[in-house]
């Protein structure tokens, strides 16, 4: 137990006294430390939590100057002040204008009697702190036998239990998108709410560093598991004391020896998913049914899957290194990273490919996710800054269609920075990023300057963009823009008068759209610093 005020007031051998009646809170301080100063300004020398002793020989004897003092006192941190009493010093009894500033200023204000040596009060502090000490170690080896006792149970969730138990600290662990493996307490079954962004926080920096806050009064702590990648979080729901804090390190270490234990666990039935997914890819066209089954052998059931396609190791930074080395080391990264997404993704359909585009080493990771999976948040967690295709949704049977889109995507994504995914209300932005932007721009002017150069030729421009959104529709068109469809009609006449241009030729056709789309910010607009940059005005030659 921590030595407080009280306990050295108790202790028969010291006879300390109060000067005042002291209010029980102001006793129950804790005593860190035992010093002595008759320094009128001691405060820059204490560190806190100090029972300061001084025989007073420069205490001051006016009221004002004894409330600077002990606003020094008070100021630098000590919990009580103590003055030394005796024949041939300056004190025999304390001086009532500092007793009036002690009870002021709320610090306790003891006494020392003559055949008392501060050097005894100050060897009972010591004793005391020592024997504190002694009492933290005994019960912080105590709790690391019960932990690596409870290691060599089952699984994680003996430990958790032991950890509460001994502690009183609630304790989970989650795995590295937040949900929970095992928690010591059997009736908690989701993570408090409180603790997400927390949470969220760690798992974004991997093995890098922990984080704690209080969330509606309770205490939250969040510390990462795992040897060389992160296998899951450890949720610390209260406040350790001193013993229990020391015994955190070991308690992370424990867990993370049994994540790595369950990851190499986990390694057959890994393979066995993998060889699954090659079976599902294998077939040129499986039946629906026996595609289905397959999914929902592994718990995937959903109704429609999308591909996914990541490059985990570009084959530059891989040829670095010797050849063989550098492709072992990118076949293990590869691997690792399968294995990561594989445990993140339902169902767990993760496979490597033997090499990447060109023959890199190291592969592609391929995946089959569940339509409703937030892949990109999966992606940013497992796979940053690699570059990945996500296939669009498809049903069970289809979805080797998806995967080779997702594939054709890699180059897109690399560019982008970003995973890039196929939709078809997305696939001319992919196509327009690709571009110069002057070039684009200068492309669109090429097209639509007749148009720019007539006088409502911002309206030519809106018409012809309307009708071929609506993939030609007359009527659309019409009622898109609130004209009559004659209106519409008269217009695009103009507009392919004045452009040379015919609405049924496909050439023109596509050349007028992806004009249109330039214009209305389809392409990227970057300027200098990587800072978007407005799009340039069209160019009116000859005015």
């Amino acid at each position: 137990m921590p030595l407080r005020i009280s306990d050295l007031l108790a202790r028969s051998d010291l006879a300390l006294s109060v000067t005042y009646d002291v209010p029980p809170r102001l006793l129950d301080r804790t005593i860190e430390a035992a010093t002595v100063s008759d320094l009128l300004v001691p405060g820059k020398w204490l560190q806190g939590g100090e029972l300061l002793m001084t025989i007073g020989l420069l205490l001051p004897s006016d009221p004002a100057a004894c409330r600077a003092y002990v606003r020094e006192v008070t100021e630098g941190g000590a919990a009580c002040l103590a003055l030394g009493l005796g024949q041939g010093l300056p004190y025999q009894e304390a001086p009532a204008p500092l007793v009036a500033a002690a009870e002021e200023a709320g610090l306790p204000l003891l006494t020392v009697p003559d055949e008392v040596p501060f050097i005894a009060v100050t060897k009972a502090v010591f004793d005391a702190r020592a024997d504190e000490q002694r009492e933290v170690l005994h019960r912080a080896f105590a709790t690391q036998r019960r932990l690596t006792a409870a290691a060599a149970g089952d699984g994680l969730r003996p430990m958790l239990a032991e950890w509460t138990a001994a502690t009183g600290v609630g304790a989970a662990v989650l795995d590295p998108l937040g949900r929970l493996l095992a928690t010591g307490d059997r009736a908690q079954h989701t993570p408090p709410p409180q603790a997400r962004d927390l949470v969220e926080r760690v798992a974004a920096r991997g093995l890098r560093g922990s984080a704690s806050s209080t969330a509606g009064g309770q205490q939250l702590e969040v510390q990462p598991l795992g040897a060389r990648r992160l296998r899951g979080l450890l949720l610390l729901t209260g406040r350790p004391d001193d013993a229990a804090r020391s015994v955190v390190p070991g308690l992370v270490s424990l867990l993370s020896l049994e994540l790595e234990r369950r990851h190499l666990r986990d390694e057959p039935e890994r393979r066995r998913r993998s060889a699954l997914l090659s079976e599902l890819l294998a077939a040129e066209d499986p039946a629906a049914d026996r595609a289905r089954d397959m999914l929902h052998s592994v718990g995937l059931t959903a109704e429609r899957v999308r591909g996914v396609v990541v490059e985990p190791e570009d084959g530059r930074e891989a040829a670095n290194g010797a050849a063989g080395e550098a492709a072992a080391a990118a076949a293990a990264a590869a691997q690792e990273m399968a294995a990561d997404l594989a445990l993140a993704i339902p169902g767990g359909l993760v496979r490597v490919t033997g090499t990447g585009p060109g023959g890199t080493p190291g592969g592609l990771i391929e995946a089959v996710v569940g339509e409703d999976l937030d892949v990109r948040d999966v992606l940013a967690r497992f796979a940053p800054h690699r570059p990945a295709g996500i296939g669009p949704a498809t049903a069970p049977e289809a979805v080797r269609v998806s995967l080779r889109q997702a594939a054709g995507l890699l180059a897109v994504s690399r560019s982008a920075g970003e995973p890039a995914e196929a939709r078809q209300s997305q696939a001319s932005r992919l196509l327009l990023d690709l571009g110069d932007r002057r070039t684009l721009h200068g492309y669109a002017d090429s097209v639509l300057g007749p148009l720019d150069l007539a006088d409502n030729g911002e309206e030519l421009i809106a018409t012809l963009a309307a009708w071929l959104e609506t993939g030609g529709a007359w009527d659309a068109t019409s009622r898109r823009l609130g004209v009559h469809r004659h209106t519409v009609r008269n217009r695009l006449d103009k507009a392919m008068d004045l452009t040379g241009r015919r609405l049924d030729d496909p050439d023109d056709r596509f050349d007028l759209w992806l004009a249109t789309r330039i214009r209305r910010g389809g392409a990227a607009t970057t300027g200098t610093g990587g800072r978007p940059a407005p799009p340039p005005p069209p160019t009116r030659p000859g005015r």
